[in-house]
């Protein structure tokens, strides 16, 4: 059984453990919260059943529990300047030592989809185990969906120096490679980014990596992309060419699923 109730006083009670002010905590605590909310919405509409629907929540409220010490010791987001932080939070859930998954849920029938849905819900769609159970998989898709869903909301109205690191983009140039990949495939390989404008493409590539209707259909609703897509112009001609492009590819498919 999970109780949400104490789930949400632990994780308030985390949360104490660290500066509330920094803006990059505050926008962790709140991006957490929501996309709880979201993966018991997606629940809700693939029609599961309650303890699917309540476990898609918890979930939600501890996939990115890595996210506040990444911030506290390196001051930063970015995996790749770091720690991967899917892994981090299981090892804070899950650790032997001081694991602390029992604060957020007692019954440890849960923890291996728990820790197998935040392992990957950061990961490359390619890099997903093959071997997960049905429900580990269920529940690694209606998190992948719900952060990615959040993201683009942080990405539409949050400052920009707080989703990127810093305020000014405009001079970014997008890498060959990136575009080369995001046109032909879709996608993009992160480690391949060269700054933050590649960091912007790979985020209009979610939308080919969502995995349920339900989540394209709140992301057309809300008008993520284009509000994105309008809040960035480049000073180089070919980059804002390119951006053009993305942008209408995604639009173009986006128009597609629902013809």
């Amino acid at each position: 059984m999970i109780d949400m109730l104490m789930a949400k006083k632990a994780f308030a009670e985390y949360v104490k453990n660290y500066d509330i002010k920094n803006d990059k905590i505050k926008l962790k605590v709140e991006h957490i919260e929501r996309v709880s909310q979201i993966a018991k919405k997606l629940a809700i509409k693939l029609e599961l059943n309650k303890e699917d629907e309540t476990l898609a929540e918890l979930i939600g409220l501890l996939h990115d529990i890595g996210r506040f010490e990444q911030i506290k010791r390196f001051n930063t987001f970015n995996d790749r300047k770091s720690v991967n932080h899917g892994e981090f939070g299981v090892h804070v859930l899950f650790n032997p030592k001081d694991g602390i998954i029992r604060n957020f849920v007692k019954d440890t029938q849960y923890d291996e989809i728990i820790k197998k849905a935040i392992l990957n819900h950061n990961k490359d769609a390619a890099d997903i185990p093959d071997d997960l159970t049905t429900q580990e998989l269920l529940h690694t898709k209606i998190i992948r969906d719900s952060d990615k869903i959040d993201i683009l909301y942080i990405l539409t109205y949050e400052k920009k120096e707080t989703a990127w690191e810093k305020a000014d983009l405009s001079d970014d140039i997008i890498s060959e490679e990136i575009y080369k990949d995001f046109m032909e495939k879709g996608k993009i390989d992160y480690g391949k980014k060269k700054s933050s404008v590649d960091s912007l493409v790979g985020h209009f590539a979610y939308i080919f990596d969502f995995n349920f209707p339900d989540s394209i259909q709140l992301v057309k609703e809300k008008k993520y992309m284009e509000t994105i897509y309008n809040r960035f112009e480049f000073h180089n001609q070919k980059t804002m060419e390119q951006y053009k492009n993305i942008y209408d590819k995604v639009v173009k498919y986006m128009k597609a699923l629902s013809d």
